[in-house]
């Protein structure tokens, strides 16, 4: 009988070596399988699911009206959303931000009682944004909001108010102005409420651009969209439906 070299031995000896390692690799990796899984279908499962339940208040911005909300009405609709659950608060363009803002806080408590919710969302545009953060930050809205979301609000102000100053709500949108000191001093977020923003360099109203960001938010910067296309964006909408209902 042919003897094998100590040499070809010692190659034979590795080679199995070798294959039970895969072996056994392959075989702790595959045990392992159904543990990810199952970690993965906890985490899934600890996920909440999308809620369309939670009515929306639209808050316009300077010279607004609800007719702007017309695009965006829709787009919640098909995004599961019942028009009953879906409002419009209007205020004065012209008046004082603080009393529009004590107006929102009052039409949030009448969606409430009319609706049943313990919470509404809260989406707003321009001017609008320090409505909100008034009515959510000063007047302790916060608690009655699930959900905050600026579209190009005028949040730390925009010079493009000097244009008309002879107006208080201006005045108070002129950056720093004491309006935007009260409610960008400290937390800029408060509560429990998501709060997210959408902005972009192609505002051409919001002057810096970057004054809608808010401090603890989701800040959302749009590539090119301008002021007012927001309000027919229905990309963007579409966004904002999704982290609403999130």
């Amino acid at each position: 009988m042919r003897r094998r070299s100590p040499r070809r031995l010692l190659g034979v000896l590795a080679a199995v070596t070798v294959a039970f390692t895969l072996f056994g690799s392959t075989s702790a990796a595959g045990a392992a399988e159904p543990r990810a899984a199952s970690t993965a279908q906890s985490a899934q499962a600890a996920v909440q699911p999308l809620s369309t339940s939670t009515p929306v208040v639209f808050v316009h911005g300077y010279t607004g009206n609800a007719s702007n909300w017309v695009t965006a009405r829709s787009v919640f609709q098909l995004n599961g959303w019942s028009s009953s659950k879906l409002f419009a608060y209007e205020y004065n363009s012209y008046g004082n931000n603080i009393t529009n803002a004590q107006g929102l806080a009052t039409f949030v408590n009448n969606v409430k009682s009319q609706t049943g919710a313990s919470k509404v969302a809260i989406v707003n545009h321009s001017m609008g944004g320090l409505v909100s953060q008034y009515y959510l930050k000063v007047l302790g809205g916060h608690t009655s909001v699930s959900h905050l979301a600026s579209i190009a609000g005028a949040n730390h102000g925009t010079t493009f108010a000097g244009a008309c100053l002879i107006y208080t709500t201006c005045q108070q949108m002129y950056p720093g102005s004491s309006f935007i000191s009260q409610i960008s001093a400290g937390d800029e977020t408060p509560g429990d409420t998501k709060y997210a923003t959408w902005y972009s360099a192609c505002d051409g109203v919001i002057l810096p651009y970057t004054s809608t960001r808010l401090s603890g938010a989701t800040n959302n910067n749009v590539l090119c969209q301008t002021h007012i296309g927001y309000l027919a964006d229905t990309i963007v909408l579409g966004q904002i439906a999704r982290f609403v209902a999130s």
